[in-house]
């Protein structure tokens, strides 16, 4: 009898873990097809919600189906009681890293809808994503009859050996974390430091930034090197801009006149080229009494920093073909030498 009892008990179980498995596969299609539907949307929290059902469906599936086998199977109390403890440990660390993954989704997720489809800000999905990985690892701990109050004291006394070692990535961290939360500078944003870098934002981790130059390189800039340094923004408070562009023409020049010609020049590059603002205003004011012109400033209007290269250029090619056919002189730097009457200079006579 005791044999016959024995057999069924593992026949038993042997059907808890197939129907366990059979559950499992069932709940890991279902959950792929609920993934893709939830891709075809444009809420991202439905996609998160169907990734962590999608992480979690399989492996709680086979953890029940084991500790339903153990309980088949009328294991002794200790074994059972230690196979609880294993199960529950191995169950908290998958749904950490399944928590981990979605909380650092969520945040990802916050970042993109606040800062733009160019964002890829990495350095809160990462603190979030130790957070709650450190969280569970101490409820694991808990789990298994750890106390974690005296690991909590030495992970304290190490902490404050930790940062004492680590002050310069612990300040580049720390640096990282305040310009975004300031929102000083943001992924896609066209920057430049007094000590010479600039480039367009790509990426804000946890150590450093990385900016794309305009001639395609990355440069990797610590953090904390913001809070010493003078930066400009070229994305804020917007990114259209002016354009700045100096010229000049000869003092018998009729200034009226190359006023209309230079605005009608202006006028038209802002409305056929594009990376111009349309609706901008064409201004030029006049500045200075030059040494051989009458120098002035072009003011457009574009839409972002990069392209005020395409502007100019075409401004610039514009502007030289206009003033040629209407006969508007662009003067070069010229000297006047006055000389006695009998055409001889003085022995002291000096060209400066």
């Amino acid at each position: 009898m005791p044999e016959s009892l024995d057999l069924a008990r593992v026949i038993a179980a042997a059907v808890v873990l197939a129907v366990a498995l059979v559950v499992a596969i069932v709940l890991r299609m279902l959950s792929g097809r609920l993934n893709k539907r939830a891709g075809d949307t444009r809420w991202a929290w439905d996609d998160l919600a169907a990734r962590l059902l999608h992480d979690l469906a399989v492996p709680l599936s086979l953890l029940a189906g084991v500790w339903g086998a153990a309980n088949a199977l009328s294991l002794k109390t200790g074994t059972l009681s230690g196979t609880a403890n294993v199960l529950t440990a191995v169950a908290i660390i998958v749904i950490t890293l399944a928590c981990a993954r979605m909380f650092a989704g969520v945040v990802a997720s916050i970042a993109m809808a606040r800062q733009g489809v160019a964002a890829n800000v990495t350095i809160f999905a990462n603190i979030t994503r130790v957070v709650v990985l450190g969280i569970g690892m101490l409820v694991m701990l808990q789990s298994l009859g750890v106390s974690i109050t005296p690991l909590l004291g030495a992970l304290g006394v190490g902490g404050l050996a930790v940062a004492l070692a680590l002050q310069d990535t612990l300040a580049n961290l720390f640096a990282g974390v305040h310009v975004l939360a300031s929102k000083t500078i943001e992924p896609g944003d066209y920057i430049r430091l007094s000590s010479g870098q600039e480039g367009y934002v790509v990426d804000i981790n946890w150590r450093n930034t990385s900016i794309r130059t305009l001639s395609d390189n990355i440069e990797v800039i610590p953090n904390q090197r913001f809070s010493d340094t003078i930066l400009t923004n070229y994305h804020r408070p917007a990114q259209d801009m002016s354009l700045l562009i100096q010229a000049k023409v000869a003092y018998t020049a009729d200034l009226e006149y190359v006023e209309k010609v230079v605005v009608e020049i202006g006028d038209a590059v802002m409305a056929e080229i594009e990376g111009a603002v349309k609706e901008g205003q064409t201004l030029v004011r006049f500045h200075t009494w030059g040494e051989s012109s009458i120098d002035f400033t072009v003011i457009l209007r574009i839409t972002e920093f990069g392209e005020q290269f395409r502007i100019k250029h075409e401004f610039l090619k514009r502007l030289h073909r206009r003033f040629d056919s209407e006969g508007i002189e662009i003067p070069l730097p010229t000297r006047r030498i006055l000389l006695p009457e009998n055409g001889h200079a003085p022995d002291d006579l000096v060209l400066r």
